[in-house]
């Protein structure tokens, strides 16, 4: 019978294979710090935030629009990178939010934002304690960025990353402004009973009594300035991000639900400022967007500016140069990476249909998870146990094989879920840990069917080098079809399932796939290796393959290769 021709005699290239995988995960887990696997909320404690829908008269809040806020907070909490957090509807007005992990009040202030992002026309503006100040708000432009206050050295740095449509424009000193609003340098104020020396000269028809009222109260100083939500039918008070100008802005134009898409970057090649936020309007956005810097290029100042009012904040207060019908705007400023990203995450997912109320914010103590995780590391290291002395009383030497695989299969597996919590943000969960622990008798049966049918190749009266081989071929396909069940399983059940099944799921894939790399390229070739010594090679008594327990009785013509002709070969 010719020799098989597998790679029976290049083992070592299956090693130095597993060997690198090991090195990445390794580097990875080093230079990311990522030392040990991060934990869930049951596991970990974390931050609990209840949010209570508030409405008029307090009144049952629609079905549809709960369910639509809890998508929206799952989409954001999801978007920041957070994983096993719990997004839930408790009762009929309140959402629970559970975020695993300590430091998360990053999370916490961004899951109950309304985040209404409207385009209003500027109507009237005043310098809070009228002492106009450079301010660092963001602004909007197609490829523009702007300030609603800068000097003339300022515009030389600020206006390189703005197009000619959208221009920073000097705060007007509404004390210093003829009749027309355009302002005079120099010009004197002249006194008028009732009327705030700040809205002298400017034009104030159009506005709402209420809202002129509430513009003279409004103190951009106190930490309320935002005055609460308003609709975006109405005309509003609004002070801007630093405190430094307060606004009247008319109703809106472009609303937050026409933007296409939200997304963080950086200025183009050669333009200054820091990150900025991109905005896409959908058709309806494009043209609206379009018609009101048509409308306003015209006018005089500030009535020639357009504000992007979030959240009843003003972000920026840009003029109009030129109409911009291209339906792009971005938001510039002093952002961080982060703070550009989470601006984006927020505007991207849309906003809340209704407002919420943050009525509740816990922290979850760690104790009980503490116990959770020694219980469950307890079950696993009895499990382990269990599974080493049978494979010791069973394989004898060669249950040692199956050993060291479930130690090379059990720290690949928590370098990949420790590496995996750094870099996506993965967090282990109590049944994530259960399915580590179901992975453990996977791996120990794909050993099994490799090693039996080795052995019965050898009962065949094969030599154990050929056995080897040939055992190989037959069992790999039968390990590949069950852990391909087990893989299909477990992504059916990741794609369907909510909350703690969900880490099931996960882990049971992950250590599925783990069990391949393992079996090929350490079990496998290891095997191939013993099977050249003398102790496994002459069927040892403590080998596991000792010819008398396998029923042979011409045991060394199998193990020195002058092989019998049984009659199945014959």
């Amino acid at each position: 019978m010719p020799p098989p021709t597998t790679n029976v005699s290049r083992p070592g290239r299956a090693l130095a294979v597993l060997a690198l995988i090991v090195v990445a995960l390794g580097a990875a887990a080093w230079f990311g710090n990522a030392r040990t696997p991060k934990l869930a909320l049951d596991l970990s404690g974390g931050t609990t935030v209840t949010l209570t829908a508030v409405t008029q008269q307090n009144r049952e809040p629609p079905d549809s629009s709960m369910e639509e806020a809890v998508q929206i907070i799952r989409d954001r909490v999801n978007g920041l990178g957070v994983s096993e957090a719990e997004v839930s509807r408790q009762g009929g007005n309140n959402i629970v939010v559970a975020v695993p992990g300590e430091g998360q009040q990053r999370v916490v202030e961004q899951v109950g934002q309304t985040a209404e992002l409207n385009f209003r026309q500027v109507l009237l503006y005043e310098p809070a304690g009228m002492t106009p100040q450079p301010t660092s708000s963001p602004s909007p432009s197609p490829s523009e960025g702007s300030s609603d206050k800068q000097s003339k050295d300022d515009k030389q740095s600020k206006n390189r990353a703005l197009s000619p449509a959208l221009m920073a424009q000097p705060s007007p000193d509404p004390g210093n402004a003829p009749p027309g609003g355009v302002p005079v340098p120099g010009a004197s104020q002249p006194a008028v009973p009732g009327v705030p020396p700040g809205m002298m000269q400017q034009d104030t028809s159009g506005i709402d009594k209420e809202v002129l009222a509430e513009f003279q109260k409004l103190d951009c100083s106190r930490p309320d300035r935002s005055r609460g939500l308003k609709e975006p039918n109405e005309q509003i008070a609004a002070c801007n991000r630093d405190g430094t100008a307060k606004y009247v802005l008319d109703k809106a134009v472009v609303l937050g639900k026409m933007v296409d898409s939200a997304q963080a970057g950086l200025p183009q090649t050669g333009q200054a400022g820091g990150w900025l936020v991109q905005l896409n309007f959908d058709s309806t956005g494009t043209q609206r967007f379009g018609d009101i810097t048509q409308r306003v290029v015209s006018m005089p100042e500030p009535r020639n500016q357009i504000a992007i009012e979030l959240d009843s904040v003003v972000q920026s207060a840009p003029r109009i140069n030129e109409p911009i019908p291209g339906g792009q705007a971005e938001i510039t400023g002093d952002f961080t990476q982060q703070q550009a990203s989470d601006l984006a995450n927020v505007l991207k997912y849309g906003a809340l249909p209704l407002k919420f109320n943050k009525s509740d914010i816990t922290s979850v103590s760690p104790t009980l998870g503490a116990d959770y995780l020694r219980g469950g590391l307890l079950a696993g290291a009895i499990g382990m146990a269990l599974v080493v002395i049978y494979a010791l009383l069973y394989y004898r030497a060669l249950g040692f094989v199956a050993i060291f695989s479930l130690g090379v299969a059990g720290a690949l597996t928590y370098a990949a879920v420790s590496v995996l919590g750094n870099y996506m943000g993965y967090r282990l969960s109590l049944a994530g840990i259960a399915g580590l622990i179901v992975a453990i008798g996977i791996t120990v049966d794909s050993f099994i069917v490799y090693f039996e049918r080795l052995r019965d190749e050898v009962r065949e009266g094969r030599s154990l080098r050929a056995g080897v081989e040939r055992g190989w071929r037959r069992a790999r396909r039968t390990i590949l079809v069950a852990d391909a069940v087990t893989f299909l399983a477990a992504l059916v059940l990741w794609l369907l399932a909510i909350g703690g099944v969900k880490g099931f799921a996960f882990t049971l894939g992950l250590t599925t796939l783990i069990d391949v790399l393992v079996v090929f390229l350490f079990t496998k070739p290891m095997v191939v290796y013993l099977s050249r010594t003398k102790f496994f090679g002459s069927g040892h008594a403590l080998s596991g393959l000792d010819p008398r327990r396998m029923g042979l009785r011409a045991p060394s013509e199998v193990f020195t290769g002058r092989r019998r002709t049984t009659p199945r070969e014959a």
